[in-house]
């Protein structure tokens, strides 16, 4: 059975030259960089020679990069540290964003006493920016604000510039979850006054296991893991020397291909909506996946219309990956958070959420290959028409 890969959003495949990459690292450059010898120095140079790569990326210095092991720890981090070092009392959010934030947010409002204010989406799953500037005028406590830029399960981009300029206007510190969007967009950091980024290579066919933080210079961010005095000492711990690499390697070739690769998958992501919308009666599309503009090409939000929590395990069986939303949701009795905001009642009574999330890997015979795995499995339930919109 030929198998399909549709999500992409979770984790997308090494690209075989990454896997050199880091095949020869671990064969030539075992050294421990911290080491003052030349098996040390020499896998040092290696991870300064990325370092410098992703800040020319992002047009920062090489000292605001720091290696971490993924986008929730480096999440983890700067919100923890935000709080703990800092001195922030309050954090703006949103109830969409990923769990590493949501759930690290949650935690310095328990152990910490942070005031938590959320802003909750519209039936899009956009973000009120007049609210956002609402809140921020509304105290003087040192706030920070966290909202991705683009959502891992329906995603809509919000405008990062925007938010950052808001945020500088009154005095208050700017994260992003940029998870989804690193690697697959040009990001101008130094246009762009955001205090705090986030990237998993593992999102743009690098390794699990290596990611990094960009801390803006001069925040006073300080690490929440000690031992060392490693990565300029905000991230203790032996660099994973042939992840950065691999991480380096996965990012030239994204940056080389990027237009190409861009205009393969929106491609795909407007031939799937054609294919879904004129094979499967009843589907929707969740939030802005299935619009061009404020959309992030790599992600597109379906509906059945009709419940079917197996749909999952059965188009699995049918060699088709696939999930319903965000895999660090997957197996939960309830609907993700994300859901519960954009849909009705109704719909999550009645409908079946599908992620279906593309690479520059994936092709139009994968679509049709899902599309009729669909109607097949359609087969079997009946149709029920929802009286309620998307609210």
């Amino acid at each position: 059975m030929d198998k399909v890969y549709l999500d992409n959003a979770a984790t997308t495949p090494l690209a075989e030259e990454v896997i050199d990459a880091m095949v020869g690292t671990m064969k030539m450059n075992f050294g421990n960089p911290s080491s003052t010898h030349s098996f040390g120095q020499e896998a040092k140079i290696l991870i300064e020679n990325v370092r410098r790569q992703v800040a020319d990326y992002l047009h920062v210095t090489p000292a605001e990069i720091i290696f971490t092991s993924c986008g929730t720890e480096s999440n983890n981090m700067i919100i923890k540290s935000s709080v703990e070092h800092l001195g922030v009392q309050r954090i703006i959010s949103s109830p969409m964003e990923h769990k590493c934030v949501s759930e690290s947010v949650l935690d310095m409002k328990t152990r910490k006493g942070v005031e938590v204010n959320y802003i909750r989406p519209n039936a899009q799953g956009d973000i009120d920016l007049n609210k956002l500037e609402e809140l921020l005028k509304a105290s003087d406590k040192k706030t920070l604000v966290s909202l991705m830029h683009a959502n891992n399960e329906i995603g809509n981009i919000i405008d990062i510039k925007k938010v950052a300029e808001l945020c500088k206007k009154y005095n208050a510190l700017f994260h992003s979850d940029t998870v989804q969007t690193m690697a697959h967009m040009n990001l101008d950091l130094s246009d762009i006054p955001v205090d705090f980024a986030s990237c998993s290579a593992h999102k743009f066919h690098g390794p699990k296991g290596a990611g990094f933080a960009f801390i803006r210079k001069a925040s006073g961010l300080k690490g929440i893991i000690t031992g060392g005095p490693q990565e300029r000492s905000l991230r203790a711990g032996t660099e994973n020397v042939a992840g950065i690499v691999g991480l380096g390697k996965a990012l030239e070739l994204s940056l080389a291909h990027m237009d190409e690769y861009t205009n393969h998958m929106q491609a795909i992501k407007d031939y799937a909506i054609e294919r879904l919308s004129a094979e499967i009666e009843g589907i929707k599309f969740n939030g802005r996946s299935a619009e061009k503009e404020n959309s992030l090409y790599t992600v597109l939000s379906a509906l059945l219309p009709y419940k079917n929590p197996l749909i999952g395990l059965q188009l699995d069986m049918k060699g088709i990956a696939i999930s319903q939303g965000s895999a660090c949701s997957s197996g939960a009795s309830k609907p993700s958070m994300v859901m519960m905001m954009v849909l009705s009642e109704d719909e999550m009574d009645h409908c079946t959420p599908l992620r279906i999330s593309f690479s520059h890997m994936t092709t139009k015979a994968d679509i049709d290959a899902l599309v009729d795995a669909l109607k097949e499995i359609s087969k079997d339930y009946t149709i029920e028409k929802t009286n309620v919109e998307h609210r």
